[in-house]
């Protein structure tokens, strides 16, 4: 039978951003198939285009490898547009790949209401260490 991932899935395996996966499928780089309004990745497509085996986690495995990931909104009032700047800028430098675990970043910045929206998903540790860095810019 064959292995067929969702977007969100292959997004998982590869440490992506779900909107750069389906940024590939829609390119051709990453060949899928639409079935309904999803699209679905074959495990020998996936492998193609990473160019190496990719292995998933059996129910064995995946309790020894457990992964716990945390969702965090931040919203700060009256921020202006360089802390903002500086905030992001931050945010971006420091997000990095510590082997399984992909730290995600969004932020938004409403100029209007002088508000910045940001999004972490990430690893407890790499959460705590991000909004660390955040609460040193907002006090500095």
């Amino acid at each position: 039978m064959e292995r067929l991932y969702s977007v969100d899935r292959v997004a998982d395996l590869l440490g992506l951003h779900v909107r750069t996966v389906r940024g590939y499928v829609r390119d051709g780089r990453l060949k899928a198939v639409r079935i309904g309004k999803q699209y679905r990745i074959a495990h020998e497509d996936l492998e193609v285009f990473t160019g190496r085996s990719v292995s998933t986690p059996t129910p064995e495995t995946a309790a020894r490898q457990r992964h716990v990931e945390v969702s965090s909104i931040v919203e700060v009032e009256a921020i202006s547009v360089d802390t903002a700047s500086r905030v992001s800028t931050l945010l971006t430098g420091v997000a990095v790949h510590r082997g399984d675990a992909p730290v995600r970043i969004e932020t938004v910045y409403d100029e209007e209401r002088a508000r910045m929206k940001i999004v972490v998903l990430a690893d407890i540790d790499d959460t705590v260490r991000l909004l660390e860095y955040v609460k040193a810019v907002l006090e500095s």
